[in-house]
């Protein structure tokens, strides 16, 4: 699961508790001006095929963490609970998009949403 936090006009987010050793990574900083799109989309986690690994962990049905490459995309993952998860699409960073597993998906939609009003009117 990963926490989200907004400062100093950059998204922060921090991989919680054992994540950070099967996604091998325990924070991303992304500027909020490189957010093109974010959404709740559990639909996205529920899939079997998640991509290629680069380096992470895939077990189905139980954890995706980690770089992937599916579809062409550099996609960073974090996810136990597909019901729970939210997309964040990116643009000019080393990810083309994020997809993680969030407490309150709403919630995290909505605080990242705020903190960009201008492109979400």
């Amino acid at each position: 699961m990963v926490d989200l936090s907004v400062s100093g006009g950059n998204l922060v987010l921090h991989v919680r508790g054992a994540d950070k050793l099967w996604a091998l990574k325990s924070s991303l900083e992304i500027p909020l001006a490189h957010i093109a799109e974010i959404r709740a989309d559990p639909a996205v986690a529920h899939g079997w095929w998640h991509g290629l690994r680069m380096p992470g962990t895939n077990i189905p049905g139980v954890l995706t963490a980690g770089t992937f490459y599916q579809h062409g995309k550099r996609v960073f993952w974090d996810v136990h609970n597909p019901d729970n998860t939210v997309v964040i699409e990116l643009k000019d960073e080393r990810y083309n998009e994020l997809i993680i597993e969030v407490a309150d998906p709403q919630a995290a939609v909505d605080l990242v949403k705020t903190a960009l009003p201008r492109q979400w009117e």
